[in-house]
């Protein structure tokens, strides 16, 4: 989340502060690479985190056994060398490209769809590849994670006690918060209908899905905190009073 935040924001700050809109080629390559990567790594990351709870509460004897240690080593490894791996693929196929229509983006940071606006390349095909490669990543991990939370469903709602049941909803619910708004904010933003359009409106849904679910989501999975909850029910009554 601070990563991907890191990549975009304070470059368009120090674009905003000075009053300029400009990014060299190799700090919009790198930001480009940087952001693919913790996209993909996010992505890869919750769906790990989906596995976790799937196992603690579908297979609670088998915890240990599926998710030691090694195992838990091996799934961040492979989280991060998916997001590595995509990144580098779609930073190189993309800055490959020859750019004949200009060199001006219309979005606060270097994203892949907009440059590839200003391309006049005739290679398709290598472009469809990739975009396969991940789409297919994607959706292979939105596919799990909607597999796991119906089995999830299924064993909390057999669960006898109430106390039991809140247990097993509070685990998933900021999980499960921070995965809709991640994955809905960004399939809006990349699969809209051409007819909707506009240049405010890809500049809103990119802050959209590149800013806002990294900055919400230590705070959702922060309210599992209980003294963090009663700070922010102080602040909001106090808000309140003073109104």
């Amino acid at each position: 989340d601070l990563g991907s935040i890191c990549t975009t924001v304070p470059k368009a700050m120090h674009n905003s502060l000075w009053d300029t809109s400009t990014i060299s080629y190799t700090g919009c390559a790198a930001q480009v690479c940087f952001f693919a990567f913790f996209i993909s790594a996010e992505l890869s990351l919750l769906t790990i985190m989906c596995y976790d709870r799937y196992v603690s509460i579908c297979k609670p004897l088998h915890y240990e056994t599926l998710l030691g240690s090694r195992a838990c080593a091996h799934m961040a490894a492979a989280a991060w060398a998916s997001g590595f791996l995509n990144a580098l693929l779609q930073t190189a196929n993309t800055f490959s490209l020859p750019l004949c229509h200009g060199n001006a983006l219309g979005q606060f940071f270097c994203e892949i769809p907009q440059i590839l606006k200003l391309s006049c390349s005739k290679s398709h095909l290598r472009e469809l590849g990739l975009l396969v490669f991940s789409i297919s990543l994607g959706l292979g991990c939105v596919v799990f994670m909607v597999f796991s939370y119906v089995q999830i469903f299924r064993a909390v709602l057999r669960i006898p006690s109430e106390q039991g049941r809140y247990k097993a909803f509070s685990t998933c619910l900021p999980h499960l918060a921070v995965v809709s708004l991640f994955v809905s904010t960004a399939v809006f933003a990349y699969l809209k209908p051409p007819s909707i359009s506009s240049p405010s409106l890809d500049l809103a849904l990119s802050v959209l899905y590149s800013v806002v679910p990294p900055a919400l989501n230590p705070l959702i999975y922060s309210l599992r905190n209980q003294e963090l909850k009663a700070a922010v029910w102080r602040l909001m009554s106090g808000c309140f009073q003073g109104h």
